[in-house]
């Protein structure tokens, strides 16, 4: 019995090896790119989002993850949203939008991701004290020099079944900007058409763990459906909130109908998603 868990484990530690090599032929592809353009002198935030959904995609790939657009998503300028199931997210985001990602400043300090990020034209947030509103000015900023942005307003992940409470203070920025607020939802299939269970990163869940499940996972597919933009002008921060997480809502019910198999569309918690928030 011993013998087909021998075999078994080797077929698996060859398939982690394979897709950690592509993650660094990734990786190094993108440095190559990031310097052939400029980008570790100033950040050439007019030619990189063709460069970054390039290296998402494939950086996508190497774990395994096909990303599919349910239908074209849309290339414009304003405040990006979407849903949080995993840390995937970003690279099946990027894939799709022309958005810059935000982070902590002090992860520009970082010895290579920091040193890419810079290159990706990643907007670092100064938090200080942790004034929400300090960082939705910043963000508002970026957006008025034509920056288009991205953010999970979520504020954490979730097992990607339903849509969380959407926290709004950061849509101010959009208001201020006055630019539209841009959705989209996504969501990780199985080849039988059930979600994954192995790409939802949440609750108590080690970093370590979420990374061996989806290196030992494949044939999983990110789908992503662009919803209708939200004007944002004459609207309240509130008033935008409330639309945006009915949107999201509808909108991931409406992507797990046109891509899951028949009978497995999760139920939904109409009262948590119903939740309002400031």
């Amino acid at each position: 019995m011993s013998q087909p868990r021998s075999r078994f484990s080797v077929r698996r530690q060859l398939n982690r090896g394979k897709q950690i090599a592509g993650m660094t032929t990734t990786l190094a592809g993108g440095f190559r790119a990031a310097q052939r353009i400029g980008s570790f002198r100033e950040p050439a935030r007019d030619k990189l989002p063709r460069y970054i959904q390039i290296f998402c995609r494939k950086m996508a790939g190497s774990f395994g993850v096909d990303v599919v657009e349910v239908e074209p998503v849309p290339q414009h300028h304003g405040l990006w949203v979407s849903n949080h199931v995993s840390w995937m997210d970003i690279p099946v985001v990027g894939t799709v939008s022309p958005a810059f990602f935000l982070s902590k400043a002090e992860i520009g300090d970082w010895p290579v991701f920091g040193k890419l990020a810079h290159a990706a034209g990643t907007l670092f947030i100064q938090r200080g004290s942790g004034d929400v509103g300090s960082v939705s000015s910043q963000i508002a900023d970026f957006l008025k020099q034509g920056f288009p942005v991205i953010f999970f307003p979520e504020a954490t992940t979730s097992d990607g079944t339903k849509i969380r409470r959407i926290h709004g203070s950061l849509l101010q920025a959009a208001v201020d900007a006055n630019v539209p607020i841009q959705p989209i939802v996504l969501c990780y299939a199985n080849k039988d058409g059930t979600l994954s269970k192995a790409l939802p990163y949440y609750g108590k869940q080690t970093m370590k763990g979420s990374m061996k499940r989806v290196l030992d996972t494949s044939d999983v597919t990110a789908y992503v459906l662009p919803l209708a933009a939200i004007d944002t002008q004459g609207k309240t921060k509130s008033e935008l909130t409330n639309q945006l997480q009915k949107a999201m809502r509808d909108g991931l019910v409406e992507l797990h109908s046109r891509v899951l198999a028949k009978g497995a569309q999760p139920e939904q918690d109409v009262t948590a998603d119903q939740e309002k928030s400031a």
